[in-house]
């Protein structure tokens, strides 16, 4: 039976939303402590902040949405997906490259949040499957 009230795929929007804005703020709000405890530039994780501010009001404003347009959330699939490739690149690639080097905390951090991500991602795709899935009688 077709679920006509996408609520497996709002729910992905809105704790992708609720989650990228808390994390936006705290690192927008503490970028120098959390610098020290993660070992990553307080810049970056400024910047991250900010992104993470801007696509909360984006995934808040589609989570709200009667029935979000499915291809703006194929496109926040793979935004999401973008996003864990590149925390796991950071964390790769980041020493060699950048000359970072995050702490064992700060690398719990990075890996934390790419698996929270990944939940949100998997919510948000089995939500789409479900809400594009036809009726049957």
């Amino acid at each position: 039976m077709r679920d006509t009230t996408p609520n497996l795929l709002r729910l992905g929007l809105l704790a992708d939303a609720a989650a990228s804005g808390a994390m936006g703020a705290l690192l927008v709000l503490l970028p120098g402590t959390l610098s020290a405890l993660f070992g990553l530039p307080a810049l970056l994780l400024t910047l991250v902040g900010l992104v993470c501010l801007a696509w909360a009001g984006f995934t808040g404003w589609l989570g709200r949405q009667p029935a979000p347009a499915p291809r703006a959330v194929r496109a926040v699939i793979v935004l999401n997906t973008i996003w864990i490739a590149d925390s796991l690149l950071l964390l790769a690639l980041g020493p060699a490259l950048a000359g970072l080097a995050p702490t064992a905390l700060g690398t719990a951090f990075v890996l934390a949040q790419a698996a929270a991500v990944a939940g949100f991602t998997a919510l948000q795709a089995v939500g789409l499957r479900r809400a594009a899935a036809p009726a049957f009688a």
